[in-house]
């Protein structure tokens, strides 16, 4: 029995999924991302590398489907109960004779579904284009429409449990952050500092441990951080360079992405005031992020100062975040870009991400948002909003 959210919790999740399905349609819901499979039912395990997934009925409790070795797992982390935990011999894991999909539809069947309108997540990384093919060969008269983000986007509005997990993890990417700012130093190895960066990751905070993120650290220097996803390796830091932090402290699985920018050294006026120009579009996204507005609106706003100060920012500035798995911490719903027409409703919750990435140099000052009734967006983390300098 899951542990991390209470029953009355997981049957509102299931609700609104229901719900959902019969807007579209669907006699059935097939997800196969982890995220999803956790939200309707807090299964938990790396296990995700093999097919699984949860099959979702209108009048039935979900299914939770996978390799037999994952069912052990199953049973101690969903709320159903043994029968709706539905395995496969591992026989099927990695063969050229059979793949597993062969079981699912023969589950499907069972449950009546030969003729199906059963939706499925096809824009997945966790949904093969070969699982696809077997499941279509398998029962030839069912019907299986594009579901990718139907789950999705019933995530996007927190409850007040789902919130306060979010919290815990803010705490440990504030921790993060601290410790990254008092240990950062020229001549330190990248990779010495990571060890540490993990380290305050999973020994999270005194009321909170911390799970591993859907994402590693990344944190590239001087011309490097124009780019926007490079990692690390054994080189120390240098003086006189930028370097951003993009990481997330993780508690159940939910995450509050944070990044913050030290330069080790004398900044030049152009960082000054590339970083000035950033705070105050910053502020003015922020305090557009209210509800009734739209998502376009944060972007609108951002953008509008940081033109006023000459920089042209291109792509979104933030997405959508909560629960996930390796590789995204996005929910792949709203993001903050001028033509996102999504109304902005108490509850949801953003990474307010407007990093900029210039010709030989990066600048990443980002905040998990919430959003609230009545004033504009808390910042779930808590760290000076500035460019940390160590001369």
């Amino acid at each position: 029995m899951s542990q991390s959210f209470s029953a009355a919790e997981f049957q509102r999740r299931l609700a609104l999924v229901r719900q959902a399905m019969g807007t579209d349609g669907l006699d059935a819901l097939f997800v196969t991302n982890p995220s999803n499979m956790n939200w309707i039912t807090g299964y938990d395990g790396w296990s995700f590398y093999v097919h699984q997934g949860v099959l979702i009925l209108p009048d039935a409790d979900p299914v939770w489907w996978g390799r037999r070795m994952d069912g052990f797992g199953a049973r101690r982390t969903v709320w159903m109960g043994s029968d709706d935990i539905v395995d496969y011999a591992d026989d099927y894991i990695q063969s050229d004779e059979r793949h597993p999909m062969q079981t699912l539809a023969r589950l499907m069947a069972d449950r009546g579904l030969e003729r199906a309108r059963i939706g499925v997540e096809k824009e997945n990384y966790y949904f093969t284009a070969r699982a696809f093919e077997v499941l279509c060969a398998e029962l030839p008269q069912a019907v299986f429409p594009d579901a990718t983000n139907t789950v999705n986007w019933q995530r996007l509005v927190k409850s007040d449990e789902e919130i306060a997990v979010m919290r815990k993890a803010a705490g440990i990417s504030t921790k993060m952050i601290r410790g990254i700012m008092d240990r950062v130093e020229p001549g330190l190895p990248k990779n010495d500092l990571v060890a540490e960066i993990y380290r305050d990751a999973i020994r999270g905070t005194d009321d909170a441990w911390g799970d591993y993120p859907a994402i590693v650290p990344l944190l590239p220097s001087g011309p490097d951080a124009s780019a926007a996803h490079l990692t690390w390796d054994g080189r120390p830091f240098q003086r006189d360079e930028a370097t951003f932090f993009e990481l997330a402290g993780c508690h159940r699985r939910y995450h509050a992405p944070f990044c913050r920018t030290v330069y080790l050294g004398t900044p030049s006026d152009t960082v000054r005031r590339t970083e000035t120009a950033l705070i105050e579009a910053i502020e003015a996204g922020l305090s557009a992020a209210r509800p009734g507005n739209r998502a376009a609106d944060i972007a609108i706003a951002l953008t509008s100062v940081l033109k006023r100060h000459g920089i042209d920012r291109q792509g979104r500035a933030g997405y959508a975040v909560g629960l996930s798995y390796p590789p995204d911490w996005g929910e792949h719903t709203v993001s903050i870009r001028a033509m996102d027409q999504t109304v902005l409703r108490p509850g949801m919750t953003f990474h307010f991400m407007p990093a900029l990435w210039m010709e030989d140099w990066g600048l990443e000052i980002t905040e998990t948002i919430l959003i609230r009734d009545g004033a504009a967006a808390e910042c779930l983390c808590d760290y000076p909003r500035e460019l940390v300098v160590k001369p």
